[in-house]
């Protein structure tokens, strides 16, 4: 066939539909109608020799040359969209974008909040869409270009990617207001730290492994009474008398919103490092290029 006369609108709308395995979602995606889009499909279809999609009770089921096709056109796709962007000079205040982040959850309690302040004060009509990480492949998102930029524990894990180091943070304890292991100095010992009953954070991908070895080589052993998701810290150690091990800026988010109070560890702390990663195709990116600045800038101020 002659790829000189494809309508590349027709490639978009295959990407749509890979994507969502359905037309109706696909025709949502690209704010057009549905018929529109069977048109289109019907279309490349008949341009391919292919049928593309098969109806089944689960979505729109990719045929295996529309499988073969789809990581092709998607990365196509995505190296045009990147160079029309580039070829364009970026004004935040005036530019209508969409940029997704994904964040790890203590980027989600520690950058997210400035960075959305950050962002709504330069360049207001910008919408910022972040995402948890959670079990997200961050670098097939990346590659497909479904997020602009991951924040956390990451490094770059090819050399198709950059990554960038923000800020170090180290652990602390965290326990009630008025708590009666607490002194006059606002400090505690190890032995009474490792007296108390502790709350292990479950959903912070943050290792504490570490308290208990050290604990262990000072003949000291801890009590894990309750394992919790982060949303629920803060409630916990207000109302008990248990301590918790979260890093050390998260800590004090929570202690400024709570009756909490933020203690070093009577133990040395591994430093935690959370740094950004992106695509290097969008490395030149006006825009993106702005974003990753406001992010170091955010970071720095903290």
């Amino acid at each position: 066939m002659n790829w000189r006369r494809l309508d590349l609108n027709l490639l978009v709308v295959f990407d749509a539909v890979m994507h969502e395995r359905s037309a109706t979602r696909a025709a949502e995606k690209l704010n057009m109608s549905q018929p529109a889009v069977s048109q289109a499909l019907g279309r490349l279809r008949s341009a391919l020799g292919d049928e593309l999609f098969v109806r089944t009770p689960e979505g729109m089921e990719p045929t295996p040359q529309a499988t073969r096709l789809a990581p092709s056109v998607r990365q196509a796709l995505t190296d045009l969209g990147a160079a029309l962007e580039s070829a364009r000079p970026f004004e935040p205040q005036q530019v209508e974008r969409s940029f997704t982040v994904t964040v790890n959850n203590y980027a989600a309690l520690v950058v997210a909040p400035p960075l959305a302040a950050a962002v709504a004060r330069e360049a207001p009509a910008v919408t910022l869409e972040l995402r948890p990480s959670g079990t997200l492949d961050i670098a097939e998102r990346l590659d497909r270009g479904e997020i602009d930029l991951a924040l956390g524990s990451l490094a770059a894990p090819a050399e198709r990617f950059s990554d960038m180091r923000l800020l170090d943070d180290r652990f602390a304890c965290v326990l009630r207001k008025g708590h009666p292991a607490i002194d006059d100095t606002g400090v505690i010992a190890a032995r009474d730290f490792a007296g108390l009953t502790h709350l292990e954070v479950s959903s912070t991908g943050e290792g504490t492994r570490f308290v208990d070895d050290a604990l262990a080589r000072l003949g000291l052993e801890r009590r894990v009474a309750l394992h919790a998701p982060l949303l629920a810290t803060a409630g916990i150690l207000a109302q008990s008398d248990m301590v918790a091990v979260l890093a050390g800026r998260a800590a004090r988010v929570f202690a400024a919103e709570a009756p909490l109070q933020v203690l070093p560890l009577p133990i040395a702390s591994p430093s935690l490092t959370i740094a950004m990663l992106w695509h290097r195709r969008v490395e030149d990116d006006a825009a993106h290029r702005w974003l990753r600045g406001l992010v170091r800038r955010v970071t720095r101020n903290l």
